[in-house]
């Protein structure tokens, strides 16, 4: 099995001076679902090479098995710093795509040509796509065939705005995800705050928050065997 992992390349947390980027465990815990299933794994973000951590996703109440496992391996950590270029992949070399969550991917993989089209490639040809916590804001300009919203009449889920409002920072960021995909026409769902809740709509899985993100994984691996 062939898994695309997309990451952020956005590392400004909008006009606030800090930092931000990809949010660690929604990358660790779903790398190991897939390489602990034997699973090829390549990473890819809008400019290639080392994408930007957020750095409060590593501080020690944010790590977890998974994030201390993938700090020790030396093998994630090269390919995380050789991450492949957006535009540089195709759907036909894999068999699905997972995207991890962070506030980056509201400024930069919201608004990438190249990450639209690879979604719609994905789908077109029949392949499982899942995204989690701020991840599902990827999918506000992603089309279906006909040219309606992907997501119009799709159960979908994704990082909440009560979510948003317990970190602080609804007027930072660029849209709200759960607002966006409603918006859409998307039929949006969420569990309690902070705790594991995923969605699957056919082949769209989404996931609501970090915690979301094993799960995720793992339902993804069940509709690829499928």
């Amino acid at each position: 099995m062939r898994v695309l992992i997309v990451l952020t390349s956005h590392d400004q947390l909008g006009n606030t001076g800090r930092k931000t980027g990809f949010w660690l465990e929604e990358l660790a815990a779903p790398y190991y679902v897939f390489k602990d299933s034997g699973a090829d794994i390549t990473l890819a973000s809008p400019k290639g090479g080392q994408p930007p951590l957020d750095p409060k996703s590593n501080e020690p109440g944010f790590q977890t098995d998974h994030t201390r496992r993938f700090e020790a391996d030396p093998v994630a950590n090269t390919q995380l710093a050789q991450t492949s270029r957006l535009d540089s992949v195709s759907q036909e070399d894999f068999d699905t795509v997972f995207y991890p969550g962070g506030h980056g991917p509201l400024w930069d993989i919201a608004e990438d040509r190249d990450s639209i089209k690879l979604i719609e490639s994905f789908l077109a040809a029949d392949k499982p796509v899942a995204l989690v916590c701020h991840a599902p804001g990827a999918l506000r300009h992603v089309k279906t065939p006909d040219g309606r919203p992907l997501v119009e009449g799709k159960r979908v889920t994704g990082f909440t705005n009560s979510e948003e409002e317990g970190v602080g920072l609804t007027d930072v960021v660029p849209f709200l995800v759960e607002d966006e995909l409603r918006a859409k026409g998307g039929k949006f769902e969420r569990g309690e705050d902070w705790v594991a809740f995923i969605v699957t709509d056919g082949l769209l899985t989404t996931g609501q928050n970090p915690a979301s993100s094993s799960a995720a994984a793992k339902t993804l691996l069940e509709k690829v065997a499928k």
